[in-house]
């Protein structure tokens, strides 16, 4: 397929081929990929002390891929715990968690997640928030093309058309990556003071309705109309392509996504010392149900 004519793009056009030159210095960002899975509490927990570390300047901007295990439904920063049902989460296994960003509730089973820590002064963060949300989700437009996926940023709506569910997936926000309209990665962005942190979801395969086993509903057709809507909304990976993709290959190609898209020079490393402590701290306040022992939750 031949790529468009830069003049005929706007921004729920955006290839890989317009995303691949930007006008952003080289400059080099820490590359974390967790070799196993991880709690929902730990993975929050970790993303949050390194976005601190790095706004301490301790550690460089980094960019981290990671997984789940158990299965985890993460909570927006405000969403109400009442909306998920404690119950079936613990007779299934799944846990529950609070995210450090806004948003609704998605279950983190069957994927890869990415995090990037930076300044907000980094040109690729820089501006109003919509902006470095659009600026750096280039990279998951860009590692999408390098799988075969002809992925698009979805435009803001006028009015700002909020999600009145409580299932992150159902709508996409401004700027999150769709493909052939239904959503494919969820992501959520925080600026506190001097800080940036975005997060976001690639379902790999699996049901993308199977979150609405766990959510709160008042009655059981409330929940099988939204398994309809999600599965009606969003996809996955294998969905998109028509056959698997691994976490190793799915890393990869953002990777390198990343890597292009916002001229970067990636270079591996491990959580520091200081950073797993600090992770370790925050473990009690990013857990809101869990079902493994306190020594495996920070194994990453």
């Amino acid at each position: 397929m031949s790529p468009p004519s830069p003049d005929t793009l706007t921004p729920d056009t955006l290839t890989y081929e317009r995303l691949a030159s930007p006008a952003y210095p080289l400059a080099r960002w820490r590359l974390l990929v967790a070799e196993n899975p991880a709690s929902g509490a730990w993975n929050m927990a970790l993303d949050e002390a390194i976005m601190e570390a790095v706004a301490r300047g301790e550690s460089p901007p980094t960019l981290r891929f990671y997984a789940w295990a158990p299965p985890c439904i993460s909570l927006g920063k405000r969403q109400p715990l009442d909306s998920v049902d404690l119950a079936r989460c613990a007779r299934d296994g799944v846990e529950v968690a609070r995210r450090a960003t806004g948003g609704f509730a998605i279950l983190h089973t069957d994927e890869l997640t990415y995090s990037i820590a930076c300044a907000p002064d980094d040109p690729r963060a820089a501006g109003p928030v919509l902006d470095a949300y659009r600026s750096l989700s280039q990279g998951l437009i860009a590692g999408l093309a390098r799988l075969g996926v002809e992925a698009q940023m979805r435009p803001p709506e006028p009015g700002g058309v909020q999600n009145a569910s409580a299932a992150c997936f159902e709508v996409p926000s401004a700027y999150e990556i769709t493909v052939a309209g239904r959503k494919l990665i969820g992501s959520a962005q925080t600026r506190p003071a001097r800080r940036v942190l975005q997060h976001g979801s690639l379902p790999l395969y699996g049901d993308i309705a199977r979150l609405v086993e766990y959510l709160a509903f008042e009655t059981e057709d409330e929940r099988a109309e939204l398994a309809t809507r999600l599965r009606d909304h969003a996809t996955t990976l294998s969905d998109a392509l028509g056959h698997a993709i691994s976490f190793a290959e799915a890393a990869l190609a953002l990777t390198t996504g990343f890597a292009d898209a916002l001229h970067l020079t990636l270079e591996p490393g491990e959580p520091t010392t200081t950073e797993r402590a600090a992770a370790a701290a925050l473990l009690a306040e990013k857990t809101v149900s869990t079902l493994v022992a306190p020594a495996v939750l920070h194994e990453a």
